[in-house]
């Protein structure tokens, strides 16, 4: 019992620092991810702000059958198919940003085109919004004034005309994540073992075949995490992406409309608490789902790259 106790406070003295390392991740975690989870039962219940949480009635699956009775298919299509194109356009783009930031040589050079890329993504999206405003405004834009004028071609009204939108956020999209994306990546390729470039450049390998069998192949562990994490959040999207970038406008929400922005307008229009926490409780159950799914596919085809 002795020798137990002593294990255990050897452990503790040895772990003591990063315990208290992680202690404010832990603790954001706690009061950000796990207090709220006390409220899920808000989703079964008719909230009244008079009769406040416990006192409100129960409404069954009142709420859920809100937030399926209206263009559930559309929002569910817009919200799964935008997020399948970011993870995978966003994958793909982030390795390629990566391996060409390894591959500059220098310093200087490094920190240059890493900075031009992380910027877009410390910009808010109201910010972002505007900048889009300014170049898709049919009467002032620069698109319409400048480069379709250039060309000879129409006038688009931008925000009315909603087939161009799926192209427009996909690209927005890219433009702010990617940069931020490619560190994770870039820290892969910096902890491969740099002698085993070395001896495929003896062997006479090319630089685009030391990258397809060597760089490539050991970032699969990265790619096969992040996704998995990514899955998890297919039925989340980004509201100031699909509410800002498109100002909001009623002529796009067959394309912009999305299961954030759906409760937003439930809660705005409606002040419809239990409709949002029945939104939020699905999206959980679903993502959890979809990550276990996932997983234990990945854990199938390769199990030293599963999450768990």
């Amino acid at each position: 019992m002795k020798s137990t106790t002593k294990r255990k406070n050897k452990g503790l003295v040895k772990n003591g620092p990063l315990l208290l390392i992680a202690l404010p991740g832990i603790t954001y975690l706690i009061i950000n991810n796990y207090i709220p989870m006390f409220g899920v039962f808000l989703a079964f219940k008719d909230y009244n702000y008079v009769k406040g949480i416990f006192g409100s009635d129960w409404c069954g699956f009142k709420n859920f059958e809100y937030l399926f009775s209206q263009d559930a298919f559309t929002i569910a299509r817009n919200t799964i198919l935008y997020n399948l194109a970011f993870i995978i356009l966003g994958t793909i783009a982030a390795i390629f940003v990566a391996i060409l930031m390894s591959e500059l040589g220098t310093k200087f050079r490094v920190k240059f085109f890493q900075s031009s890329l992380l910027l877009p993504n410390i910009l808010s999206w109201v910010v972002i919004g505007f900048v889009g405003f300014a170049f898709l405004n049919s009467d002032t834009g620069f698109i319409n004034n400048t480069v379709i004028e250039l060309f000879g071609g129409k006038d688009v009204a931008w925000y009315t005309t909603p087939k161009y939108w799926p192209i427009i956020l996909t690209i927005v999209f890219m433009w702010k994540n990617v940069g931020y994306s490619s560190i994770i990546y870039m820290a892969s390729i910096a902890g491969i073992d740099k002698s085993i470039f070395e001896a495929a450049k003896i062997d006479g390998a090319t630089k685009l075949e030391q990258i397809k069998h060597i760089t490539i192949p050991m970032l699969r562990p990265t790619v096969t995490i992040l996704t998995l994490m990514a899955i998890g959040r297919i039925f989340y999207s980004d509201f100031g992406l699909f509410y800002q970038v498109p100002m909001n406008s009623g002529a796009l929400y067959d394309v912009t409309q999305t299961i954030d922005t759906y409760v937003y307008h439930g809660l705005m229009e409606l002040n419809n608490v239990g409709m949002s926490a029945a939104a939020g409780l699905y999206q959980s159950v679903i993502g959890f789902v979809l990550v276990i799914s996932a997983n234990a596919v990945v854990r199938k085809v390769d199990n030293d790259n599963a999450l768990f």
